[in-house]
């Protein structure tokens, strides 16, 4: 999977279209990512324990990894990822403008 945690990605398609976020988690498993702010859910929590509040709560969900594209920090244009190599090492780099994400 080419994205990571802390990248900051937009969303392709769906009801949260043109979004952008910062990446929470990954599942390279389920080829899943959640994306801050985008395709929220509400979800009905019950206080488990002394102290915690209870109420309705807004959360992310877990979106497919190929809806979305990552920003990249140069340029700040969508991109698809390439690699490329610095110090001896293989890194991400931009489709577009050549750098080292």
């Amino acid at each position: 999977m080419k994205i990571r945690k802390d990248d900051k990605v937009v969303v392709l398609s769906g009801r949260d279209k043109g979004k952008e976020g910062k990446v929470l988690r990954v599942d390279p498993a389920a080829g899943k990512v959640v994306v801050e702010g985008v395709l929220m859910a509400t979800r009905h929590r019950k206080a488990r324990k002394q102290g915690e509040e209870s109420g309705i709560i807004q959360m992310e969900t877990p979106i497919y990894a190929s809806k979305v594209m990552l920003i990249c920090p140069k340029c700040g244009k969508p991109t698809r990822v390439g690699h490329g190599m610095a110090d001896g090492k293989k890194t991400r780099a931009c489709k577009k403008c050549g750098a080292n994400i």
